[in-house]
């Protein structure tokens, strides 16, 4: 396969990331609109909140299975097609039920292409430049955070009762290119050599996935994951407007806040796919495990001490230090540990592990919030990043420049 192919290629598959960004964060400006439009009780709001995040967890649990019984290609070209429909139906919503079920599809969508396009990716990717192009996937996912937040900005500005339908309608537009670009994504070599052309083939039993051989890059699938979630990520992300203006700040300058905030995300995982084939995976982790532990805890203090523009800057080297470590190597590094027989359904495995612990963060975090001081949320993850940075120190393989058979062989020792 040509470079330049290549290239293109993963790309178009990368903008699944960018839709899976988009969603994921444009609530953060519509989420109390819609919870005072629709007058929503505090597990209500939870719930409709949660809802694109338990579609997600569905995508994930079944998207490695429909990516490797039917393909990379048709199923990224399906995702495109949910991604469409809900943000349409999202921003033409009735009232509170239609929206979960809208949002619910695009979770789907987000599910689905945390498997298909980082799998694509990876399988069509040379050795040497495997982990910046995967990480392609993640540099969309905050270039369409940022998107979607400088959206929230300027329809925040046009003020009304339907600013929130607009904010969640806009994804028709970039769900509308990625449908069409992927019409042009040919089959990965990898997952022809394995399937042939016999397309009907039943995908691989979950037994046989879960079996001793595999024991340790399904524990590195669901130990990554896990921590990514507990580190408050996306809790931080779908509130963040809410968390700024905890910190003392008005309406308009909490939603410029969230903007750089995205930017400053974008800074981070372009540092992190620079350095992501030099330094590693593992190194990555580790430098982002210690800027955790930094922005957390002094984020913790912040609050208890009523220091709001402290709040505002740790929060902001929190999404930094995610970006350059977490954010950058998760996606790459489940694609990498698995074999290709069970590549796509364990991705599936880490995938579900991320959506799982998120829908469940984000259900709970406006009962949270109501129940506790921000230093005390602030400092229960911190505490769990404590454990993150010993399980990466301690227990995370590196697989910068390897092959994918290589590392396959590597995890059977």
């Amino acid at each position: 396969m040509k470079k330049r192919n290549t290239w293109f290629l993963a790309l178009v598959a990368a903008m699944g990331g960018l839709l899976f960004g988009y969603d994921t964060a444009v609530v953060s400006g519509a989420e109390q609109q819609i919870q005072e439009v629709f007058g929503l009780s505090s597990a209500l709001h939870g719930l409709v909140m949660s809802s694109a995040l338990w579609g997600t967890v569905l995508g994930a649990l079944f998207g490695g299975r429909i990516t490797d019984r039917f393909g990379r290609r048709p199923t990224l070209q399906s995702i495109g097609l949910l991604y469409l429909i809900s943000a349409v139906w999202s921003g033409l919503a009735g009232g509170p039920v239609e929206l979960i079920i809208a949002r619910f599809i695009g979770g789907l969508a987000v599910g689905c292409s945390s498997i298909a396009a980082p799998v694509y990716i990876a399988e069509i990717s040379p050795a040497e430049k495997r982990g910046r192009m995967t990480a392609c996937f993640q540099l969309n996912i905050v270039i369409g955070i940022v998107i979607a937040q400088f959206v929230n900005v300027l329809i925040g500005k046009m003020g009304g009762p339907d600013m929130w339908r607009w904010m969640l309608g806009a994804e028709a537009v970039p769900a509308l290119i990625f449908a069409v670009l992927s019409l042009f994504l040919t089959e990965t070599p990898r997952w022809l050599a394995e399937r042939g052309e016999l397309k009907n083939k039943k995908s691989v039993p979950l037994s046989q996935i879960f079996c001793k051989a595999n024991a340790r890059p399904i524990f590195l699938a669901i130990a990554v994951a896990f921590f990514n979630q507990m580190s408050g990520v996306n809790a931080i992300l779908w509130f963040m407007k809410r968390i700024y203006m905890m910190a003392g700040f008005t309406d308009d300058i909490a939603l410029k806040l969230v903007a750089l905030t995205g930017v400053m995300n974008a800074v981070g995982t372009i540092i992190g796919m620079s350095l992501i084939d030099k330094f590693g995976r593992k190194t990555l982790l580790i430098i982002g495990g210690i800027g955790y532990l930094i922005s957390l805890f002094t984020c913790m203090f912040a609050f208890h001490a009523g220091q709001g523009v402290l709040a505002t800057v740790c929060v902001i080297l929190f999404i930094l230090s995610h970006a350059i470590g977490q954010g950058t190597v998760i996606w790459v590094l489940i694609a990498e540990v698995f074999p290709t027989a069970f590549r796509a359904q364990g991705q599936s495995i880490g995938a579900f592990t991320h959506w799982f612990m998120s829908a469940v963060i984000t259900l709970v975090f406006p009962i949270a919030v109501a129940a506790f001081a921000p230093e005390v949320l602030f400092g229960f993850f911190g505490v769990m990043m404590i454990l993150h940075l010993l399980w990466a120190i301690f227990l995370v393989p590196e697989t910068k420049g390897r092959t994918l058979e290589e590392i396959n062989e590597d995890m059977k020792k």
